[in-house]
């Protein structure tokens, strides 16, 4: 009975990490000061980057929420856990940059750089980053229903990493993203949850689909060429007129292929 109620406890508190890793919006306030104001101008911030004089500028934990930072070199600035909801950063250079926890609702990053960037936990739900270039970024984010038309995240990391999991599950959240066009070349959306996201015509030729959950997800006309979709999830998904799905790797061992809808 002991191992039982032991048991039972341990289940309950891995599920309750598994939440809290990337459900950090609960019993939160998303109207308060600290989550929609900002605490430097934009002034102010050119002044921190110009000040840390070639070495990363350190902005951890800012409130910068609001603020109009397009066109800012922000390249291997430290974002950690700052607030940038409503941001404009469109065409802002965030390369290499660390928003590992970081708050980017509703952002906008239209055409923004993002190189190499690590995005560990951030929230990042309905941001706009049409056009970005994420190439070999990190990406463990809560994207849902971010619009990424014609952004590359070619060579990036989405996917969970199995031997790391001490906060729970970590991957990339893309449900119900507009993903039209995503140049997805070669990246690691292992365990991602593609849900009902739009992919039509995204390139994603070499990435690994590995038990990623594409229940209800658009890939007509995706370039699916040694795509691997060893344990995806395909219920309800279409997949209409793809480019190269007779050389995609494991598609026979994708689960729920009967439920495909392919015209």
């Amino acid at each position: 009975m002991k191992r039982r109620i032991a048991l039972t406890a341990l289940g309950l508190a891995l599920l309750a990490t598994t939440t809290r890793a990337q459900d950090m919006m609960r019993d939160l306030d998303l109207t308060s000061p600290a989550m929609v104001s900002a605490e430097m101008s934009r002034q102010e911030v050119e002044a921190a980057l110009a000040k840390a004089s070639g070495a990363p500028a350190d902005l951890t934990g800012k409130r910068l929420s609001g603020l109009d930072l397009s066109g800012l070199d922000l390249a291997n600035a430290i974002l950690r856990a700052a607030r940038l909801n409503k941001t404009k950063l469109a065409g802002a250079r965030l390369d290499g940059a660390i928003l590992d926890q970081a708050w980017l609702l509703d952002a906008d990053l239209t055409g923004a750089s993002l190189k190499g960037a690590n995005l560990f936990a951030s929230q990042m739900a309905r941001a706009r980053l049409d056009g970005a270039d994420l190439t070999g970024a990190r990406i463990t984010a809560d994207l849902t229903g971010a619009s990424m038309v014609g952004a590359s995240i070619a060579d990036a990391h989405l996917g969970a990493d199995m031997r790391n999991q001490s906060m729970g599950l970590m991957r990339a959240v893309l449900r119900s993203a507009n993903l039209e066009r995503l140049n997805a070349r070669n990246a690691d959306l292992s365990r991602v949850d593609l849900e009902f996201a739009v992919l039509r015509g995204a390139d994603l030729s070499g990435a690994s689909l590995k038990n990623a959950q594409l229940g209800g997800a658009d890939l007509t006309g995706a370039i699916v060429i040694d795509a691997d979709f060893d344990g995806a999830d395909l219920a309800s998904a279409k997949l209409i007129a793809p480019n190269g799905l007779d050389r995609a790797k494991n598609f026979d061992k994708a689960k729920n292929r009967e439920r495909l809808i392919r015209e």
